[in-house]
């Protein structure tokens, strides 16, 4: 008769190859979510300081070019393109840089080899995409903001109008938007395998989708063809840069309930897709 060895209070040893924590490898998590965000601070002045000199450039020459008296039309309401102007820049900095951060970190791991360290740990696929996105919208979030604050500083200094309309729905479009990239940029540095693919997909589908969705102009200017604002409506980022410009000016281009509920379902959509891509290994297991 078999005996049991078990003696009051003895718990079982995790077998090998079981995970040895709760549902959530929270360790884990944190540690490849610090990883990412500490990747762009130790070269802030390139990944941080870099853009904001970009996007102060933009506002200046803009300005400059257009004039501060400029105005622009939207729900029949005049608004200052000096005060267009600027929610655009600052969405357009958070997109770029959210993408650039996850899609340039898995890019690096494979002409490195490194990608392997990210592999072997015990992180299911949920908390490398957490990780990835996360640490992506860090990046975003902290340029826009930091972008954001540099511009109403200037604007203030120099007399121009910059206000705040909305402080959730801007909260709300930054970190959707932050969201949605990031997760785009971790599908981007999966399916490519060297830098000129990456480039090919930020040069010819992200720069173009921001240049063309209202950053520096009214899709519905007089003027322009109607087929602009349709067109537009087929563009996810038109929808973050509108809403976004909203919550600082008061009006926009589309209905900002259907831009909420667009940016949502697209957000949801492009991490879920993130998601099983890493869990099917994509491009990134042998």
């Amino acid at each position: 008769m078999a005996l049991d060895t078990h003696t009051a209070g003895e718990v079982d040893a995790p077998a090998f190859g079981e995970r040895r924590f709760g549902a959530v490898n929270w360790l884990g998590l944190w540690t490849l979510y610090k990883k990412e965000v500490m990747r762009f601070i130790k070269v802030a002045a390139q990944t941080v300081f870099a853009p904001i000199i970009t996007t102060m450039l933009y506002l200046t020459v803009f300005l400059v070019a257009f004039g501060t008296g400029r105005d622009v039309t939207m729900e029949g309401e005049i608004v200052p393109f000096a005060a267009f102007l600027p929610p655009g820049l600052i969405m357009m900095a958070v997109l770029s840089n959210a993408f650039q951060n996850a899609s340039s970190s898995l890019i690096i791991g494979k002409v490195q080899g490194s990608l392997v360290d990210i592999l072997m740990p015990p992180l299911s696929a949920a908390e490398l995409t957490a990780a990835f996105v996360l640490g992506a919208a860090t990046r975003g979030l902290l340029v826009g903001g930091v972008t954001a604050v540099t511009i109403a500083a200037f604007m203030i200094v120099s007399g121009g109008p910059f206000g705040i309309h909305n402080i959730l729905a801007i909260l709300y479009f930054s970190v959707a938007a932050s969201l949605f990239l990031g997760a785009l940029g971790a599908m981007a540095g999966m399916w490519a395998e060297k830098f000129d693919q990456l480039a090919l997909i930020s040069n010819f589908v992200i720069t173009p989708l921001t240049f063309l969705s209202g950053t520096f102009y009214s899709v519905r200017k007089e003027g322009l063809p109607e087929w602009v604002a349709d067109v537009s409506g087929f563009n996810p980022l038109f929808y973050l840069i509108d809403g976004f410009r909203w919550g600082f000016i008061g009006v926009s281009d589309a209905s900002v309930i259907l831009g909420v509920l667009t940016t949502a379902a697209l957000s949801a959509l492009a991490i879920v897709a993130t998601y099983l891509l890493f869990k099917s290994g994509y491009k990134i297991k042998a």
